[in-house]
Parts: structure tokens; C-alpha cells; sequence
């Protein structure tokens, strides 16, 4: 018994011994590590990573018990409580801003309001777009073209500016004599077309509208080119840096990007004068900041949205203002007031429907079109008028060429010379408003001073809509100067036109 007893406790020390040792070697095998390892931190048998992965889970596990007790806290606030303290979206303290659906909504009843108009014109008068006619207000003669003539003749001007400019480079002419010959040229540059276009009979109001419109774009860029010329002799001459203007003549900076740029007088050329005056703008530079090349699906889209447009332009005119105006032309004394006011504000829907298209036609498809096409670099033709709050504003920014021409060549020199700010302002009102008159008078043969009236009288809205108005209702005063004030100066003329051309032939 005593032997088997001693040979059963062998037996036994002996599967304890090897079931120790593959223990160890299976630990081994799974750890990757030293027997050493495996007793230095954690029991027998568990690893450090099955460790952290148990801490893991078991913070886990916490933190989502902790979330899902939160969850039900805030759903049970929540069923307590639904208000808080909150502005509606359309008060002005809420900060709300995104009025996208709004928008759409007005641009769908606009949309719709027009679609009624235009169905009620063309089942009351048919169609009346006729192509014919467009050109005939043009031409009276298809075999004399004396707008396109004229338009012709401007470029003696131009060759006169820069032979002009060039003898006074040389020091052939004194600069009171440069001054002089600038003077007389600008002058018949503003008073012969008007001569031609009130003697010569065959001249269309159109025509004349056209060819004058041209002559006085050409006005402004002459008397640019004039002033920086004389600049760059002040600087070349006597060195002063204070009569440095913004851009005007860069001899050592690059403004083009690589091309090479111009220095006084090497700019007196027939390539530099007509490339400036072919260029979307009206102030005159040495080195333009030009474009790296010309990008041709950019050019045809301005192309096809010009061509586009002129299109509507033309076939809404016919379409629509025509008959309006026909049917306004009455005289005043003839119509009651009741009368008056409906006529004017059926033509103040189609009217600022078309400034808004000519807007967009002229200033974004067209000036970007020419821009494009000769590598032009400054694209800002108009700012955010629409959201202008005074009528300042307003002027200051839905035409920017203009407003850099009278900033820089007539508001400024004035400031210059000791005139106050309101009288500088007041004289940049009085020369558009001449400008206005000029454009819209002598086409029509009669001199009224509608045009000329109603700018001057932005004046006195600029400064009520400024001192008086301020936000949304300023915006509101912008638009409706805008769009009432157009058709009122229109339908003045339009009756004007009638009584001088129509009433005596009526009354024989």
C-alpha cells in the first residue's frame, strides 16, 4: 500500500508539473513575451492588453449608462418644458437673414403679374414686334446713314488729342497753348453732333441718341487722357510727389503681370489712344492691369446674353411701352388727375423692367464682353446699388466708371482748389444733370429740362432720404425714386413731344 501510495503522489506531481509548464508556454505563445514578464504585473494566465480592454469596455459600458440616464433626464425636461426665450425670424433682434424662399416667392408673383399683362397686351393690340421698324428708327433713308457717319467723324477728335499731346511732350506747344487746342477740341466735340443732329433732317431720334451717346463717352475719355498726360509732365518736369494720382503714371511699378509696361511719353501712340478708347472705362492709365488671356467661354456667354437681350429689349419696347405711350399722348390739360396717375404708373412697371434688363445688357454683358476681349483687368462696372440705403449711395455705385471720371477729374480738383464738399457735390449733380438733358433733348429736337430737373432734384433726396430715413425704409426710398421717377420724367417729354408735334395738326 505504501508503495502504491508513493508511486500514485509521483504520478501526480508529475501531470502537475507538466500541466504547469504548458500553461507557461501558452502564455508565452500568446504574449509574445518572457515567463518574467507575465508575473511582474498581472495574475497568472491575463495579459496587459486583455486588461486595458476590460478597463475599456467597462468605462464604455459607464459612460453609456451615464449618457442614457442624461438622454432621459433631458427627454423628461424636455416633456416639462418646451419655450424658451427666443426673437420671431422676422423681427430685426432675431438676426435672421436667409430670406431665399421669399425671393423666390416674388420673382413667381412678378413672374405671374407680368405673364397676365402680357397676355391682356397681346389679345388687346395682337403682335406687334415688327424688325423692320426697329431699323427704320435708325434710318429714314436705307441709302443715308448720318448717324453712322458721324460716329465716323469722331476719330478726327481723337487724332487731335494725341498730335496735341505729342507736341507737348516735345515742348512744340506751351502748356497755355496745349490748353487752349484741348479746350476747342473738347468744345466741338460736344457741340457739333448736337449741330448735326438739330440741322440735318435726316437724322432719327434714335440715330441721334446713339451717336450723341457715343460722342459724349468720347467727351470724358479725351478730357482723362488730357489731365494724366499733364500729370506725367509735372512729375517728369518738376519731380513733385504729392501730385502723384492713384495709378496714373506707374513708371517703375508692374501693374500687367509680366507685359511690359509704359512710360511718359512712350505712351503718346495711335495703339495706346485707341486701345483706351475702345476699353470699358473712362479714366485714363498708362499700364491698365490687364488679364493673362482671354477666356472664350466667358466671352460667348457674354455674347450670347447680349445678343439676348437686345432681342427682349427691343421686342418688350414694342410690345409693351409703345402702346402705353401712344396711349398717353394727351394733353395734361385734357386729363384729370386720377387719369394721370394711372397712366404713369402703367408705364412704371414695363419702364423699370427694361432699365433692369438694360442694366444687366450693358453693364455686365456688354462692358464684360469688351473687357474679355481685350484682356481689360478691372471688372468693376457697378456695385451693390440695390442695397443702397441713400440715394448717395445709389449714385456712387450702379455706374462706376462714371463715378471714378467725376472722383477723380472733377470732384476731387474742385476739393483741391478750396470748394466745400456740398458745393463739389452739387457741381458733380449739375454736370450729369447736363449730360442727361444733352442726351434726351437735342435727340428730340426740344429742350424741356426734365432730365435736367430731375437730377438736380436728387440733391434734396439725397440729403431728406439721409437725414430721415435709415435701413429698409432708406432702401424703400431708393427704389421708389427709381422706379416712379423714370416713367414721370418719360411721360413729361412723351406729352411735351405730342403737343409740339401732334397738337397743331390736331387743332387744324
Amino acid at each position: 500500500m505504501g508503495d502504491s501510495n508513493a508511486v500514485d503522489a509521483g504520478r501526480t506531481r508529475r501531470r502537475r508539473t507538466k500541466f504547469a509548464a504548458g500553461r507557461g508556454v501558452t502564455a508565452q505563445a500568446v504574449n509574445g513575451s518572457s515567463a518574467a514578464e507575465c508575473h511582474s504585473s498581472s495574475p497568472a494566465g491575463v495579459s496587459n492588453s486583455d486588461t486595458n480592454g476590460l478597463k475599456k469596455k467597462r468605462d464604455h459600458s459607464l459612460e453609456t449608462s451615464k449618457s442614457e440616464k442624461k438622454q432621459r433626464r433631458n427627454d423628461i425636461s424636455d416633456r416639462l418644458s418646451c419655450h424658451k426665450s427666443q426673437e420671431s425670424l422676422l423681427s430685426s433682434a432675431s438676426g435672421y437673414s436667409n430670406y431665399r424662399g421669399i425671393l423666390n416667392w416674388c420673382v413667381v408673383m412678378l413672374v405671374l403679374s407680368n405673364a397676365r399683362l402680357f397676355l391682356e397686351n397681346l389679345l388687346r393690340y395682337g403682335v406687334l414686334v415688327d424688325p423692320i421698324q426697329v431699323v427704320s428708327l435708325f434710318l429714314k433713308d436705307p441709302y443715308s446713314w448720318p448717324a453712322v457717319c458721324l460716329v465716323i467723324v469722331s476719330n478726327v477728335f481723337v487724332v487731335v488729342a494725341l498730335y496735341t499731346e505729342r507736341q507737348l511732350s516735345m515742348s512744340s506747344f506751351s502748356e497755355h497753348v496745349g490748353f487752349l487746342v484741348h479746350c476747342i477740341n473738347l468744345s466741338i466735340l460736344l457741340t457739333f453732333p448736337a449741330a448735326v443732329v438739330l440741322f440735318v433732317p435726316s437724322m432719327t431720334p434714335v440715330g441721334s441718341s446713339f451717336a450723341l451717346g457715343i460722342y459724349t463717352i468720347l467727351f470724358l475719355k479725351l478730357y482723362s487722357y488730357k489731365d494724366v498726360n499733364m500729370w506725367c509732365r509735372e512729375l517728369s518736369t518738376v519731380k513733385a510727389k504729392k501730385l502723384v494720382r492713384s495709378l496714373s503714371c506707374p513708371s517703375t511699378q508692374n501693374f500687367n503681370r509680366g507685359d511690359q509696361t509704359v512710360s511718359y511719353p512712350g505712351n503718346l501712340s495711335i495703339k495706346d489712344i485707341y486701345y483706351f478708347v475702345f476699353a470699358p472705362t473712362l479714366c485714363y492709365e498708362l499700364n491698365f492691369p490687364r488679364s493673362p488671356s482671354v477666356r472664350m467661354s466667358f466671352l460667348l456667354r457674354r455674347l450670347f446674353e447680349m445678343l439676348f437681350f437686345i432681342q427682349m429689349l427691343v421686342g418688350l419696347t414694342q410690345q409693351w411701352m409703345v402702346p402705353i405711350i401712344q396711349s398717353s399722348m394727351k394733353p395734361l390739360e385734357d386729363m384729370d388727375l386720377s387719369r394721370m396717375t394711372e397712366r404713369l404708373l402703367r408705364l412704371a412697371v414695363p419702364n423699370h423692367l427694361l432699365w433692369l434688363m438694360f442694366f444687366y445688357s450693358f453693364f455686365h454683358s456688354s462692358m464684360n464682353f469688351s473687357a474679355e476681349l481685350l484682356r481689360f483687368g478691372d471688372r468693376q462696372f457697378y456695385n451693390d446699388w440695390w442695397n443702397a440705403e441713400t440715394v448717395t449711395y445709389f449714385w456712387q455705385n450702379w455706374n462706376i466708371p462714371v463715378h471714378k471720371w467725376c472722383l477723380r477729374h472733377f470732384y476731387k480738383p474742385l476739393l483741391r482748389r478750396g470748394f466745400s464738399k456740398m458745393i463739389s457735390q452739387s457741381a458733380v449733380f449739375f454736370l450729369s444733370a447736363f449730360f442727361h438733358e444733352y442726351l434726351v433733348s437735342v435727340p428730340l429736337r426740344m429742350f424741356r429740362l426734365w432730365a435736367f430737373t430731375g437730377m438736380m432734384a436728387q440733391l434734396p433726396l439725397a440729403w431728406f432720404v439721409g437725414r430721415f430715413l435709415r435701413g429698409n425704409y432708406g432702401n424703400a426710398a431708393v427704389w421708389i425714386s427709381i422706379i416712379i421717377g423714370q416713367p414721370f420724367a418719360v411721360l413729361m417729354y412723351v406729352h411735351d413731344y405730342y403737343v409740339l408735334h401732334y397738337r397743331p395738326e390736331v387743332e387744324g
